[in-house]
């Protein structure tokens, strides 16, 4: 019997009926049959129908009372009622309460009855496609929605580089990179400690390209296990694995003509590696459980915390990859490198948290700031941008951030003698004075050695070298 064909439930309480309809029938149809109206009700539990077919006449049950209650279980099955009476009342209450699709008169031709059939069939499987399109009408209506709610958001917080906080050295060196890399499809590669800015700086590249009309979608992957890692950026056909219950678009394909920000790329597996090599080289994406690729233009971003060449070498990251991602590397450096640019960082962040909460906080106290300045920030950005937001939560309105509302973790390190006569300064000429006072403190420490007073200071040794240039400190002095 063919698996395709629709189930046909008839009930009648002759015996011989039964018999020579499911003669006529099985050549064509899944035919059930039931002799009488409850062990019918007792099929349409077990089983889903097509087409119910039940006579007028039966002990127990008549054929009025049997539809409807079958139409409660099953109310998309076609219902046709057998009736071998001129009983209009009968069929009157049929056709409202059971709502029937057709009545048939006993007897009838065995050619008719089948091709009545057939009609109920195409009736039902009309019914089922209407539906169907409706839920997929339905699921496309509740994506777009999205979709532009997305895209409306990020429309209204289009950045641009002036977001990116900071003038030291470094930070200037790297959004001269970032222009140039901007307008065009390359992968970027993002590297750097957590809390960097490395999504920042994503979303930055995104908003002043060419691509900055479409969608930006990020994902972390070392948030979700792999195969929903998989399936959220290249999408899944239905019945790909348990719970597959409809087809899928994944990010890559949501991000078409826009760009898609992979962070901690370094945390995914070997299957995914291959599939991020297919988007990077032929520009095609492979859903899970479907049987061909689909083309997609979307700009890649990637970043991690881990270095890569060495996950190369212990055979933890596939090396085609990673030369494709390190294409166009930027490394973001941490906040202990950058320690001119906290000034500037946190009087951003009072201003963004101030607006937000809706209070006036007109700046921070020289003490409070020293001891950010001298803090080492293992969470870099993110840590200095929790810290500042606790501490406009915790302020009075109209008052300055003082070392009160710090956390205990920032006086670890009491902070220099020097720090008392800077709080009359300017912020600038503070800034200065205490920089060039840590620098002679690491110097006298390491007898003058630049290397391991580069490292203390948490700058590099180009950047020291630059700072002794500015201070006009000689570091021999202090050999």
């Amino acid at each position: 019997m063919n698996s395709d064909q629709h189930a046909v439930l008839i009930v009648d309480d002759q015996v011989e009926i039964l018999n020579s309809l499911k003669r006529l029938l099985r050549k064509d149809f899944q035919v059930y049959v039931a002799s009488g109206g409850k062990e019918g009700l007792r099929h349409l539990e077990k089983k889903q129908f097509a087409v119910i077919v039940s006579d007028q006449r039966m002990p127990e049950m008549d054929g009025v009372t049997f539809l409807s209650q079958a139409k409660k279980l099953q109310p998309d099955a076609v219902r046709i009622l057998l009736t071998a009476y001129a009983d209009i009342d009968a069929t009157i209450a049929a056709v409202n309460k059971a709502q029937i699709f057709q009545y048939i008169s006993k007897p009838f031709e065995p050619d008719d009855f089948k091709q009545i059939l057939n009609n109920a069939v195409e009736y039902f499987r009309l019914i089922q496609e209407n539906k169907r399109l409706q839920e997929e009408l339905k699921q496309a209506n509740q994506r777009l929605t999205s979709e532009n709610i997305v895209l409306k958001q990020q429309v209204e917080q289009q950045l641009n580089l002036g977001e990116f906080i900071g003038n030291s050295p470094e930070i200037l060196r790297i959004l001269k990179l970032v222009k140039k890399v901007m307008n065009t499809p390359t992968t970027v590669l993002l590297l750097g400690e957590t809390g960097t800015g490395k999504e920042m700086l994503a979303k930055i590249i995104h908003y002043n390209s060419n691509r900055r009309s479409h969608l930006f979608v990020a994902q972390n992957c070392g948030a979700i296990p792999d195969t929903l890692l998989q399936s959220e950026l290249f999408g899944h056909v239905k019945g790909a694995f348990t719970g597959a219950i409809r087809d899928k678009k994944g990010l890559f394909e949501l991000a078409d003509k826009g760009t898609i920000f992979l962070d901690e790329i370094g945390d995914t597996s070997p299957a995914l590696q291959l599939g991020l090599l297919r988007v990077l080289q032929e520009g095609e994406i492979k859903p899970l459980g479907a049987h061909s690729t689909k083309k997609v233009d979307v700009r890649v971003i990637a970043a991690t915390n881990k270095n890569l060449k060495d996950e190369v070498e212990k055979g933890n990251f596939r090396e085609d990859l990673y030369y494709r991602l390190n294409v166009f590397p930027v490394e973001l450096p941490p906040l202990r490198r950058r320690r001119e640019d906290i000034p500037d960082l946190v009087n951003h962040f009072i201003k963004k948290y101030a607006a937000r909460i809706k209070k006036n906080i007109p700046g921070i106290t020289s003490e409070a700031l020293t001891l950010l300045m001298q803090y080492d920030f293992p969470g870099n950005i993110r840590e200095l941008e929790n810290e500042i937001e606790r501490m406009v939560t915790l302020a009075d309105n109209g008052r300055l951030l003082d070392e009160s509302l710090l956390s205990p973790r920032f006086f670890q390190k009491k902070p220099s003698v020097i720090s008392n006569s800077l709080q009359d300064l300017p912020l600038k000429q503070a800034v200065h004075i205490l920089e060039k006072e840590m620098i002679v403190r690491a110097l006298k420490k390491n007898k003058g050695n630049i290397l391991r007073s580069a490292e203390e200071l948490g700058v590099s040794r180009v950047g020291l070298h630059k700072m002794l240039k500015r201070h006009q400190i000689n570091p021999y002095q202090f050999k």
